[in-house]
């Protein structure tokens, strides 16, 4: 497949409306905001959504999920070690044909990149730096969290005496609109063998984000993807700098509306760039 020729710059507007789109494993799980009180979702959360998306179209991905995972393998440093042509340049000590094999054979590897490091007799210690970025989601507006306690009132044992209620919360965003925006970088797609047809497989994913991605914190319909925004430019360098296309989308709160609930109590507006060629769609 052709490399890509044209530097890609993207934005995706997302909703959460009562779920919990990012716990934060340090506070208790509860959904992730900064010290102003804006909602935040990591890259990292955001990556493993579009990793997912990406497995159930089908393509091969290296870093798996323990409750997603497709090939049996219960380690990274296992996945790998299944690959014959990986184990020959170990046995070789050859890094950068250990590099290459990796993005051929993983989607996941040659879009992200992924740090290398296995320790034993076959030992790896290699990176490889992916084409594609992301920037974490914030909310455009701070969030309110708001707290339930829960109870589980069922034995886990069987036992003659009843076990004591046990006692635990949940936490939730009231409602929340998101953005956060990417870029895939022509020069290391280049280096990762990254294509154009690559790049439309990320474009899809960030359309139907959150299909497959129902959990009790996320119940299904309670995360919405609003619109996806896909610049391409007409060059490998870019005809702007990714921070001044991103500054070109502006999302701002409805004047007199104190307490959003709806993406229709907010306004987005475009700057349109000359020649840059803007695809914008509504998700899934």
């Amino acid at each position: 497949m052709p490399i890509l020729e044209n530097k890609i710059d993207f934005a995706v507007i997302l909703s959460v409306s009562h779920a919990n789109p990012n716990g934060d494993p340090l506070n208790g799980n509860r959904p992730r905001e900064d010290y102003n009180g804006y909602g935040e979702i990591s890259d990292v959360c955001l990556k493993r959504k579009i990793r997912n998306r990406m497995m159930d179209m089908g393509y091969p991905i290296f870093v798996q999920s323990d409750d997603r995972c497709a090939d049996g393998f219960r380690s990274l440093h296992d996945r790998a070690d299944a690959v014959p042509e990986l184990k020959e340049t170990v046995r070789r000590k050859d890094q950068a044909a250990f590099s290459r094999i990796a993005c051929e054979k993983w989607l996941d590897v040659r879009s992200f990149g992924q740090v290398f490091a296995f320790k034993g007799s076959d030992t790896v210690s290699t990176g490889v730096r992916g084409p594609v970025s992301l920037h974490p989601a914030f909310s455009v507006t701070p969030v309110t969290i708001d707290s339930l306690q829960i109870t589980k009132s069922v034995n886990s044992e069987t036992s003659d005496k009843k076990s004591s209620d046990t006692m635990g919360a949940k936490h939730r965003v009231s409602f929340g609109l998101y953005t956060f925006f990417g870029s895939i970088n022509c020069q290391l797609a280049q280096k990762t063998g990254f294509s154009a047809e690559d790049a439309e497989v990320i474009h899809q994913a960030l359309l139907s984000l959150f299909e497959n991605d129902a959990s009790s914190a996320r119940p299904d319909g309670s995360m919405q993807v609003h619109k996806v925004y896909w610049w391409r430019h007409d060059c490998r360098s870019g005809q702007y700098s990714s921070a001044r296309v991103h500054r070109s989308l502006s999302v701002t709160l409805n004047e007199g509306i104190t307490s959003p609930r709806s993406y229709e109590d907010f306004t987005v507006t475009v700057t349109t760039l000359d020649g840059l060629v803007l695809d914008e769609q509504d998700g899934r």
